[in-house]
């Protein structure tokens, strides 16, 4: 046996995929803790940001007049001060729920190398302990009793059923998680396999052969988080109140990814038997069919479309925006930071400000509808106007993103995962994938905060805003509420509890 084998045998047998996904699994909890730890101490109001708390009527306060905002420390102008949480308590939950998590699987594998002893002979043996260590973290995950992080739990399966079932109004933490479970789409597909592996017949140490109809199970479930993409941006487009077609744009980039997972599922077919579609000869096929170079157009406008949208819509950035006129004064003094009044935000969605001599120098021009095109004035850099974060962080990102987002197509390409030397490989690149989006989530959060406050500087004061399209321009992403209006939306948007409908009524009576 081949000492790269050997190799990959060895490692299949000390962490099997079953492990690996759930240490996949695992660190993506610990990522979002870190997104939101990370949001609280740059200033920026995690909860506003995200709107995580309209859909939690258990913050609601019986203030008549703070229901269509989010929860803010900062004095408003009919309601007095307001109370709020500390941010701590926002992804202090999530990290409980991650450390519980740990435990539990730092046990199971323990466990595991207990019974083995690293002998590969004994793996299949005691494969039964992976399985029961998946099934013991699903029950905890739909347990009803109020234990390991009862209230996270529920978030997370009420923003899975939010996603798939949500025809009115897409809210932008389901965007974020939704884009988050994008970056899964291999690791869902590694649930099957590992199923596969641990039911009789299967073996820890080898991918379980895909043969007939079952060769497609894997990649529609891969197919899963990006067709409820999809969906979300059909779901905007078609709302009566959007003006713009970018969230078909935003579509049609998530339907490119359908191709290439499903012309590489079909490329397995072409590994196991060449001879079939008649390729000769025992070297490498791939490149001397048309289904591989037409997988291959496909994986390559996938990851460019999808790295200039992040930089363009996601992040908000002016380098490769395309544009139609072009300013001598191109170059100029470094983006500064944003600078906010103190007392006149409603939605105070940074933490911290600045007096307002600052706020007046700081004019934002807002980015316009299709019909409205943006000025034509390049920021320096190829950047925006407003930075929330030191400045070689995003040239860095940027490159980072670049280089991972070429990687994609062997992430979810599932004919490449065949051979059995590819397991480590295939784990590091899953890993750098939630890394890449766990770096996402922070420009993006960000670019939102920003495109919200220049979208407020242009109104005047007071006025009550809802996000009703995260993928739309500025001016059709937002849309003015009255009064009246903005109240009793806000309760049903908290949802159908006992605590909204209380707080509704009495708001009623008011």
């Amino acid at each position: 046996m081949d000492d790269p084998i050997r190799e990959e045998i060895t490692f299949s047998a000390r962490f099997p995929l079953p492990f690996r996904v759930l240490f996949l699994g695992g660190l993506g909890v610990l990522g979002w803790a870190t997104n939101l730890h990370g949001l609280s101490a740059l200033g920026i109001d995690a909860a506003s940001a995200l709107e995580l708390s309209t859909h939690q009527p258990h913050r609601l306060t019986h203030h008549p007049y703070s229901a269509s905002e989010p929860d803010t420390p900062l004095p408003t102008a009919r309601g007095g001060w307001k109370l709020v949480p500390h941010p701590a308590t926002l992804y202090g939950p999530v990290y409980r729920l991650f450390f519980c998590y740990a435990i539990v699987l730092c046990l199971g594998w323990a466990c595991y190398q207990h019974a083995t002893r690293a002998d590969v002979g004994l793996v299949d043996v005691y494969k039964f302990v992976p399985g029961v260590l998946m099934l013991f973290l699903l029950m905890m995950l739909v347990s009803p009793f109020d234990v390991a992080g009862k209230r996270e739990r529920d978030k997370f399966l009420h923003s899975i059923r939010r996603c798939l079932i949500s025809k009115h109004r897409i809210h932008f933490s389901d965007v974020v998680f939704a884009d988050i479970f994008t970056s899964f789409a291999k690791v869902l597909g590694d649930v099957w396999l590992s199923v596969c592996m641990i039911l009789p017949g299967g073996s820890l140490l080898y991918p379980p052969p895909q043969q007939g109809l079952a060769r497609w199970i894997l990649p529609t479930l891969m197919s899963i988080p990006y067709a409820v993409r999809f969906r979300q941006c059909l779901v905007e487009y078609s709302l009566t109140t959007n003006e713009s077609k970018r969230p078909l744009y935003n579509a049609i980039k998530y339907a490119t990814s359908f191709p290439v997972i499903f012309l590489s599922a079909a490329q397995r077919q072409v590994a196991a038997d060449p001879e079939l579609l008649g390729l000769t000869g025992s070297g490498p096929w791939y490149g001397e069919h048309s289904l591989f170079r037409l997988w291959l157009l496909s994986a390559l406008i996938n990851s460019l479309y999808s790295f200039w949208w992040d930089v363009t819509y996601d992040w908000g950035f002016d380098l490769l925006r395309v544009r139609e006129k072009k300013s001598s004064s191109s170059v100029g003094s470094p983006p500064r930071q944003l600078m906010l009044p103190r007392l006149h935000s409603r939605s105070a969605l940074l933490a911290s400000g600045q007096d307002d001599d600052d706020s007046t120098e700081e004019q934002l021009g807002t980015e316009q509808g299709d019909n409205h095109p943006r000025p034509s004035r390049r920021y320096p850099y190829g950047l925006r106007s407003v930075l929330l974060l030191p400045l070689p962080v995003y040239p860095f990102a940027i490159l980072v993103d670049l280089v991972l987002r070429l990687t994609w197509s062997a992430k979810l390409s599932s004919h490449l995962h065949s051979f059995i030397d590819e397991d480590r490989a295939i784990f590091f690149i899953e890993f750098l994938e939630m890394a890449r989006r766990w770096m996402w989530v922070f420009l993006r959060v960000e670019w939102e905060v920003v495109r919200e406050r220049e979208v407020r500087a242009a109104l005047p004061p007071g006025t009550r805003l809802r996000r009703r399209a995260p993928d739309a321009s500025a001016e059709a992403g937002y849309e003015m509420l009255g009064e009246r209006e903005s109240r009793a939306n806000s309760v049903e948007e908290a949802g159908a509890g006992a605590e909204a409908e209380d707080w509704r009524k009495s708001v009623d009576r008011d």
